[in-house]
């Protein structure tokens, strides 16, 4: 014997928390897209903030290269 509840007899934030998960079912996957890329901006934006990084981008070797830059 399942009981069945109706919208009706629901109080508001039942309905307001019911919402929210049935959106964030409905669009797991944009969700899990989107952070995705926020998390490896951060880990890139992190990585590259590193002076050690920035060294070997900038930093010209003592030996002569046929390549300038």
């Amino acid at each position: 014997m399942s009981r069945r509840t109706s919208i009706g007899n629901s109080s508001p934030l039942t309905r307001a928390v019911e919402s929210i998960f049935a959106f964030v079912k409905f669009a797991e996957f944009e969700i899990l897209f989107c952070l995705f890329f926020v998390i490896a901006y951060v880990i890139f934006k992190d990585i590259t903030s590193r002076p050690e990084y920035n060294q070997i981008l900038v930093k010209k070797p003592d030996r002569i290269d046929l390549w300038p830059y």
